[in-house]
């Protein structure tokens, strides 16, 4: 089983850049769980584990520590850039040669993320960063985008950018470190998501999902970033056949709970 550790910069106390209406930490938690529920469900020899899955505040020693005692096989670091610029750059350690296995990982997954970012390309690059330092497995640090670059933002405040930026990050690693998709793939094309509950507090979100559970009901949270704010979104499936979608709305509503529909393009 590969076990990749996946690293929403900053968090709780620590914003991270802020601009534009949008904070770093949200944006980063909000691509990072897209990585791991796209990881989780479309393959069958991968494990993640997050060091946050909430807004929380997580020293960078922490996170090293924890991926460390994990046995983590990849850690991968998600920031969003600000200061002056567009585009996307990545990082590894500076005291690895452009040879090392870490620069060849890197390698690849920068070139899947390219594809889909929909961002000018700033390059590979190397630094001297702590997660990248202290991590005693390769490691990699992504910067999505400029949060107060007008036209970068604008990206980041949909849905659609940072399902694109999520894919490119799970494409590159699954590439990068062999990962076997599932038997039967999720279905391409659209979906039909549907949701039980958006909350601005992931206790909530973390509630409802025991709520749901508890009537049979299997479900996971997704992160959207809208106008700003970030939402905890309960889904509670994805079909292919709307009637399919219909159905469990239907049986929600019957259990007590309130769903709704919307429409994702794969």
């Amino acid at each position: 089983m590969v076990k990749i550790y996946i690293d929403p910069g900053h968090g709780g106390t620590d914003p991270g850049a802020s601009a534009n209406g949008l904070k770093e930490k949200d944006v980063t938690l909000a691509i990072a769980t897209r990585v791991k529920n796209m990881i989780e469900n479309e393959y069958s020899n991968a494990t993640v584990r997050m060091s946050r899955t909430g807004d929380q505040t997580v020293s960078l020693l922490e996170r090293t520590n924890d991926a460390n005692a994990w046995g983590a096989n990849y850690y991968l670091s998600i920031h969003i850039n600000a200061g002056g610029g567009t585009g996307y750059e990545d990082y590894i350690h500076d005291a690895l040669s452009d040879s090392s296995t870490t620069a060849q990982l890197r390698n690849t997954i920068h070139a899947e993320i390219v594809k889909l970012i929909d961002m000018p390309n700033r390059g590979k690059k190397k630094a001297n960063f702590h997660v990248l330092r202290e991590s005693r497995m390769p490691a990699m640090l992504t910067e999505n985008g400029f949060i107060d670059n007008a036209t970068d933002a604008a990206k980041m405040k949909t849905a659609v950018w940072l399902d694109k930026a999520a894919r490119g990050h799970v494409n590159g690693l699954a590439n990068a470190l062999g990962l076997q998709k599932v038997s039967s793939p999720p279905p391409t094309g659209v979906l039909y998501r549907v949701v039980t509950g958006s909350f601005t507090t992931r206790t909530n979100a973390d509630q409802q999902v025991a709520a749901l559970k508890a009537k049979g009901f299997d479900s996971f949270i997704d992160i959207v970033v809208l106008n700003g704010v970030a939402y905890y979104r309960v889904i509670t499936g994805s079909f292919a056949d709307k009637s399919n979608a219909d159905k469990q709305v239907a049986d929600l509503k019957a259990a007590g709970f309130d769903a709704f529909i919307i429409v994702v393009n794969q």
